[in-house]
């Protein structure tokens, strides 16, 4: 009996130092940034964090960087010699292995397995492409989105890691004018069987797609919109259907007019929102651990403990591009001149 009661006394301490320490990990706001001496001076708008350690990040003049120890050092160099090259999308598998997307001419896909020492262009569209952004459903399927060809969204799938790229079947059309903003990479969002692309220009919508790419939805969102300067610029999911889209004008970088976007992807409605960020924003990431809404842009960032429902200021740092770590347990963000950070909290 008395040993009985030993192990249940012990069962209890162990759940009552679990419950203690998941409540030592929740904070009022996040701290700031802890800002790093990046070995470049290139804008880096791709960004692709593995864990609190590992993160990858790409941009101008061809550049890649990485470091696997948090910060502290930095390895980096030209993805194949292409200097004049803006690698604005980059995913990351781990520490070794990445896909890097070129915004631009040439339209190239480049894949690393050696840690960045060397790249292997897997994919090359014709010279109509540009393209605008990444993202992964899971560790073999990801998609790559382009503006507009012909009437039609460019969307290319891989189901191999990046080893190979085919366009989809199905292409949702696009309004006149319509196109995509590679300022961050991450105004296409993928997950499950779930594919998100938000766009801008002469109209601004979100596209949906529930069945991988087959059949598309087009509805029409709040955000500001008309001019080649405006629309969505990056998309994050809160879950259960709940989508967070940023942007405003890329012209007016201090304006909250038509910056924020709440979908209730279940209801088919957008929310109606309190507050806005402090002006345009090109990145968004939520942070389930700690259930906020993180974004930034060249003015500043904020952050939303409510959903996007309101918010307050984070910093007066400008970044391109904000995204939580494929474990979920960091954010990292990145920007002009080499800037690269991450959150503290």
């Amino acid at each position: 009996m008395i040993r009985k009661n030993l192990l249940a006394l012990s069962v209890l301490i162990a759940l009552f130092s679990c419950q203690k320490a998941e409540v030592k990990r929740k904070a009022s706001a996040p701290s700031g940034w802890e800002i790093f001496e990046a070995p470049v001076k290139a804008s880096l708008r791709g960004l692709a964090p593995v864990d609190e350690d590992v993160a990858w990040a790409s941009g101008s003049g061809g550049t890649w960087l990485r470091t696997i120890d948090g910060g502290k050092s930095w390895e980096f160099g030209v993805i194949d010699g292409l200097d004049t090259v803006d690698f604005r999308s980059i995913y990351a598998f781990d520490a070794e292995k990445a896909v890097a997307v070129s915004a631009g001419q040439p339209a190239v896909i480049y894949k690393t397995t050696d840690g960045g020492k060397t790249w292997e262009l897997k994919h090359q569209e014709s010279k109509a492409a540009f393209l605008d952004g990444i993202s992964f459903a899971n560790s073999n399927r990801g998609y790559v989105f382009g503006d507009p060809v012909d009437g039609k969204w460019m969307i290319l799938e891989t189901l191999d890691q990046g080893e190979s790229w085919k366009s989809l079947d199905s292409l949702p059309e696009a309004a006149e004018g319509e196109a995509g903003f590679a300022a961050s990479a991450s105004s296409l969002l993928a997950e499950g069987d779930q594919i998100w692309l938000g766009s801008g220009g002469s109209f601004s919508a979100l596209y949906s797609s529930a069945d991988k790419g087959k059949s598309w939805e087009k509805i029409k969102n709040p955000l500001i919109q008309g001019e080649s300067s405006q629309g969505v610029f990056a998309l994050t999911s809160l879950g259960k259907g709940r989508i967070v889209a940023v942007g405003g004008d890329f012209l007016k970088e201090n304006s909250k007019k038509g910056n924020l976007g709440l979908f209730d992807g279940k209801e088919k409605t957008w929310l109606q929102t309190q507050e806005s960020p402090e002006g345009y924003r090109s990145g968004v990431a939520y942070f389930p651990e700690q259930d906020w809404v993180i974004t930034v842009g060249p003015s500043g960032g904020d952050f939303s403990k409510d959903g996007g429902l309101n918010w307050l200021s984070l910093s007066e740092e400008g970044f391109h591009s904000v995204k939580l770590s494929n474990n979920g347990k960091a954010i990292w963000a990145s920007g002009g001149g080499g800037k690269i950070a991450k959150m503290k909290y």
